[in-house]
């Protein structure tokens, strides 16, 4: 999967609506875990940009659609993070790596899709846990934000089959999945959080995670933007160029408003 990523994944590619004449810069940061490689997009207040892929595919290109138009459209210096992941490493390496990189850059904000959706909200709880780093917003797109449940049978992108493979290559330690860190659903506080972005797809099977988070955010007195892509599975965006604009603008909007 890290070999043949760059030829193989073609996600976003009608969804380049802005930023195509940015030249993103290369640059390595350092963290507990060693360097790693950060694309730097726009200037800005620094937003810290964690990619998917089940924690098993290295390979933060597959975003750099998104961060193009964030940067453009939010007037933020975006960070796309080249974290370490599975099988080479496991559960906490890739969110202490996200973490360490956000500090390191004074992220004032920190989104992701899917696996990176469940690692941005694990470093907004590092960041509130520690008090290391002052976020105004996280961007929750599609997330995986419970890894210590079972997800819903029945077919769709993420499949009880992925999950056992997740589980067994990337969180080995069945009882350290149930962490707040590797599962922000279950984390037993969530007041203090900065306010929240949360994007989900109706048929997607990781919904349940993300309406649940924007309810517990809720109650705990977080600010929720919630919005749900109507007829989508887990690549909500791509389904519909129409609809995608809309909720890409949407975004860009909150992020220039929280952070910008």
């Amino acid at each position: 999967m890290h070999a043949t990523a760059r030829w193989t994944v073609r996600y976003g590619r009608d969804l380049r609506f802005a930023g195509e004449d940015l030249v993103p810069r290369r640059t390595r940061v350092g963290t507990r875990h060693g360097k790693v490689a950060v694309a730097v997009y726009g200037d800005g207040p620094a937003y810290v940009h964690l990619h998917g892929g089940a924690w098993l595919m290295r390979h933060p290109a597959m975003d750099d659609w998104w961060c193009r138009y964030l940067a453009a459209e939010a007037g933020v210096q975006v960070h796309n993070v080249d974290f370490r992941t599975g099988p080479y490493v496991t559960y906490p390496v890739s969110q202490e790596q996200a973490f360490d990189v956000a500090c390191s850059v004074g992220a004032r904000a920190v989104g992701g899709f899917s696996s990176g959706g469940g690692m941005a909200a694990a470093v907004a709880l590092m960041a509130r846990d520690t008090g290391a780093l002052g976020l105004g917003l996280q961007v929750l797109g599609v997330p995986a934000l419970d890894l210590a449940s079972e997800v819903a049978a029945g077919g769709g992108t993420i499949s009880t089959e992925l999950r056992g493979l997740v589980r067994r290559v990337y969180f080995p330690d069945a009882a350290r999945r149930s962490e707040a860190y590797a599962s922000p659903l279950l984390a037993p506080d969530l007041a203090g959080l900065p306010p929240a972005v949360v994007l989900t797809g109706e048929h997607d099977s990781l919904r349940p995670d993300g309406d649940a988070y924007a309810a517990r955010l809720r109650e705990a007195g977080v600010e929720v933007l919630y919005d749900m892509t109507p007829g989508a599975d887990h690549y909500f965006l791509t389904e519909d160029p129409v609809r995608a604009r809309q909720t890409m603008a949407l975004v860009a909007r909150e992020v220039r408003r929280r952070v910008a």
